[in-house]
């Protein structure tokens, strides 16, 4: 099924809302279950979910709960994990050695997101604009509620963060990259940050990020007077700032990431090394600022991001091992822990297997499920390290703060290699070491293609352990108008002309 904004919003205002959160409230807490049992699940109304605050608990934990769901019968779409997938099959160091039961293959071969008809187009336009049109309703309704002002601060601050989150995803992929000075006019996405009747045109890329602000801008200061989160899965202030850093790397604004970054990875400390090999799929991880804490009871199949990536036992895991760029891994130190994450020899005695699967050069241990009979594993969305690695960068892009940037750099690399030493590159040798870091350090994690499109990079595939058979597009270059994702045609039909085509 296609959908356009207002099929989504319609759809999913109340059943992404009202049922996925009433189904939550029994999920994440039984005081709800009297309310489950008045109404039906179909015909809760607003008025009814949004008339305390804690009611209003079911619409948040249903956007949670959403997170990690399979979207419309699409098994490569399990919530924010089918994004994550989409972007490291587009990208150069994410390397798929078997076509398997070929999900993401299409993708790898970067051709699917310029087809308007293809899944990866209504999966990422339709998911981001569902978080939204949740959003927007807890925006909407939540000052009214009955309830201490603490918990509405903190609810209205997790969906405003949702809503710039959900945007700054899509523009990225939908939108032109942003150029910091430069023109960025072009066509960004549709901003809906209320119920609306009609399509509502594209907004610009600076209005688009302008609106991405506010809103993070408006959830800190709200984070800051709310009540503490229950869990990991619940948004805070440090995610709100996490997200602030990534949006301010993209559209190149280095203090401001830098400082976000900083005080995004506060009280999240580094792993030790130890923990490094076994801890991906577990909310113990220390690093873990925001994430899904996963229950047994319900079980995610072949929608999970475990089953294309990791030790359960899935078609798509026995055939298509996920290697890294061998290229990437000889840059590896030898004393680096992180070097244990992957098997150049496809030998290695006791190296972590999907049952009766195959083994290939440069194969990954890093998302091993210790039971690897199910699916289930707990998803890490933001982690202390990758905000290690956005102020390292963005200090050393700014003029007169290389030192610091080295000694940040230094913090986290040598937490993964004891034999590291404080860099001695400068200029634009210190940032491709500290690019490198990141490249190693965030692998599989839903980052590659962002990116190579922020950074305008080309796709560089060319001499490393790519079957060009199976990627068959080996390079891009920077800039080429294969980086903008199309809108879906399901939209565009809906709309009349009102939402336009990027260039095909």
């Amino acid at each position: 099924m296609d959908f356009n904004i207002m099929t989504i919003y319609n759809i999913f205002n109340k059943k992404a809302v009202f049922v996925a959160s009433a189904i939550s409230a029994l999920i994440f807490s039984g005081c709800k279950k009297d309310l489950l049992q008045k109404d039906p699940l179909s015909s809760i109304s607003p008025s009814i979910v949004f008339s305390t605050t804690k009611n209003a608990y079911t619409a948040i934990n249903g956007m949670h709960r959403y997170m990690y769901s399979q979207w419309h019968g699409n098994q490569a779409a399990g919530g924010q994990s089918g994004n994550m997938l989409y972007m490291e099959a587009l990208g150069d160091d994410y390397v798929m050695t078997g076509v398997a039961n070929g999900f993401f293959i299409n993708e790898y071969k970067w051709r699917n997101h310029r087809d308007e008809a293809a899944s990866i187009l209504t999966f990422n336009y339709g998911f981001y604009y569902a978080l939204i049109g949740n959003a927007n309703e807890i925006i909407a309704n939540i000052d009214n509620a009955e309830g201490p002002q603490e918990d509405k601060n903190f609810l209205k601050a997790q969906a405003l963060t949702y809503r710039a989150w959900s945007y700054y995803q899509m523009v990225q992929l939908f939108g032109k990259r942003y150029v910091q000075g430069g023109d960025n006019s072009s066509m960004g996405m549709s901003l809906v940050l209320e119920k609306t009747v009609g399509a509502v045109a594209r907004s610009t890329v600076e209005e688009t990020y302008t609106q991405i602000n506010k809103d993070l801008d408006d959830a800190i200061a709200l984070f800051a007077n709310s009540t503490a989160r229950p869990n990991i899965s619940h948004l805070n202030i440090n995610v709100a700032k996490g997200v602030k850093a990534r949006v301010a790397l993209t559209q190149q604004n280095y203090p401001v990431a830098a400082t976000m970054a900083k005080e995004a990875r506060q009280g999240y400390n580094l792993m030790s090394q130890t923990q490094y090999l076994n801890s991906f799929v577990s909310v113990s991880n220390p690093e873990w600022i925001w994430g899904i804490l996963h229950r047994d009871d319900q079980p995610l199949y072949f929608y999970s991001f475990y089953a294309y990536v990791g030790n359960f036992s899935s078609t798509n895991t026995r055939g298509n091992p996920k290697a890294i760029n061998s290229l990437l891994y000889n840059k590896i130190s030898s004393t680096d822990i992180r070097k244990k994450l992957w098997d150049p020899t496809a030998k290695e005695a006791g190296f972590p297997v999907a049952a009766s699967g195959v083994r290939q050069p440069y194969m990954t241990r890093k998302f091993t499920l210790p039971n690897p009979a199910n699916s289930n594993g707990d998803l890490m969305f933001m982690r202390s390290a990758e905000m290690y690695l956005i102020e390292a960068e963005a200090l050393a892009r700014t003029a007169g703060r290389e030192a610091d940037a080295k000694q940040v750099l230094f913090e986290l690399a040598k937490a993964r290699d004891t034999n590291y030493v404080l860099s001695t590159n400068s200029g634009a040798a210190l940032i491709e070491e500290i690019l490198t870091q990141r490249r190693v350090e965030l692998w599989g994690e839903g980052f590659r293609f962002y990116d190579l499109k922020r950074l305008n990079l080309p796709l560089d595939r060319t001499g490393a352990n790519h079957n060009a058979t199976i990627a068959v597009t080996m390079s891009v270059p920077a800039g080429d108008k294969q980086w903008e994702f199309l809108i879906p045609r399901g939209e565009l039909n809906r709309t009349l002309g009102v939402v336009k085509q990027n260039p095909l």
